[in-house]
């Protein structure tokens, strides 16, 4: 059980590095095509949370993850099923044996504890889950400049007299700082999916890490660089929450033209927090 809602704010950036591909855009970083803004999207974020918790938590009751590569999801969902011994493969099922499997799917992955998931697919649905913890797309604090950088291969693909290499192309960012703010629904989390304060502090350490061991020739240098927590003393929270956003404010340094490091932003924090209302810095 959760006693507090949380709203928090991230800040990483990338150096020489794609951090989300655009598939529609030849896999190059995502950018607002009226600002020139970047942004990655929530889904790019999640998935590296689960990777991390994956990686620290492989194998323990609880702590598997749903949304990966393994198994189909209707695999996952017959498990469920079979575990609390409830028919499986049968038309018109029952609201409580779908309930059941929901509530197992909840307390054996904790990404669906967190974030929530469509599980209402196949022959064994387990209903549909909205999460606790919701991240926003995270956007670029400067317009971001893409470089399509043209890279030869020696190995070739296929034997041809006339070539002795391979050209490709690969599409990165100098450098960029993105903000990305998320919340977390304590009476969602109590109401459905039981999502703990254990799970919580889980969450904040993912967050921090999450790119320590994701490193990747295409993504370059990533890094978490703060995280800002904001908590309330109450389950349904003491400030709605963009007026504490607003008390995170980031901006370019006045002698920097174009940034290129961490250190080109100024970070200004108000720590006149909103009556029941307290923030701490984890980074």
């Amino acid at each position: 059980m959760i006693n507090n809602r949380y709203d928090f704010v991230i800040l990483f950036d990338v150096e020489n590095g794609n951090p989300n591909g655009d598939p529609d855009a030849g896999n190059s970083p995502r950018v607002d095509a009226e600002t020139g803004y970047g942004f990655v999207t929530d889904v790019c974020i999640k998935r590296k949370i689960r990777n991390y918790v994956e990686l620290i938590k492989e194998g323990e009751a609880g702590y598997n993850i749903l949304i990966k590569p393994d198994k189909s999801l209707n695999e996952k969902f017959t498990e469920a099923y079979e575990a609390e011994n409830l028919p499986t493969k049968q038309k018109g099922k029952n609201k409580d044996d779908v309930k059941k499997a929901r509530d197992y799917i909840c307390k054996n992955y904790f990404d669906v504890r967190t974030f929530g998931a469509v599980m209402s697919t196949g022959d064994d649905p387990c209903g549909i889950v909205r999460g606790p913890v919701q991240i926003n797309f995270a956007k670029s604090l400067s317009p971001i400049n893409i470089n399509d950088i043209t890279i030869t291969r020696q190995a070739i693909t296929k034997k041809d007299d006339n070539k002795v290499n391979e050209m490709g192309r690969k599409s990165i960012i100098p450098y960029a700082l993105y903000r990305a703010e998320g919340y977390i629904s304590a009476a969602q989390a109590n109401k459905v999916t039981d999502m703990t304060e254990e799970d919580v502090e889980l969450l904040w350490e993912a967050i921090i890490n999450m790119f320590e061991n994701d490193h990747s020739a295409a993504r370059g240098k990533m890094c978490t660089r703060k995280l800002y927590i904001f908590k309330h003393n109450s389950i349904l929270g003491n400030s709605p929450s963009h007026i504490l956003f607003d008390k995170i404010s980031v901006e370019v340094k006045d002698d920097v033209i174009i940034p290129r490091k961490f250190s080109d932003y100024n970070i200004v924090v108000d720590e006149n927090m909103p009556e029941g209302v307290s923030m701490v810095s984890k980074l």
